[in-house]
């Protein structure tokens, strides 16, 4: 996927490409984790869609619930969605992150002739 160090840098238009990938990548486990935590809401805590859509991006976003749990049933997937959502955080980044500093080391490493 990566090109070895002793090989040349990519041509910026393919990093580009590269760059594109690892987004529409990561968008799709954002949109994933984010279907995840829309569906418990709404059928383990019984919260209407727009206010399980609010609840799930608020978790996943690093700023925590919206609504007040009533089940024991919501409050456990709340609990275990959190850890997932701070998990799922560390993905995206290095999923983000990954091209950009890979080419950065890359760069470092060439040697010129």
């Amino acid at each position: 996927m990566y090109e070895h160090k002793r090989e040349q840098l990519i041509p910026i238009t393919i990093y580009y490409f590269r760059l594109l990938k690892h987004f529409i990548f990561g968008f799709g486990i954002i949109l994933f984790s984010l279907l995840i935590g829309v569906f418990g809401y709404h059928f383990i805590e019984g919260l209407n869609w727009i206010d399980s859509l609010l609840n799930s991006s608020m978790i996943l976003g690093g700023m925590g619930p919206v609504d007040i749990l009533k089940s024991d049933g919501g409050k456990l997937f709340a609990s275990f969605y959190a850890l997932y959502s701070g998990i799922i955080f560390l993905v995206i980044a290095g999923v983000f992150f990954a091209p950009i500093l890979h080419r950065l080391l890359h760069k470092f490493h060439v040697d010129e002739k």
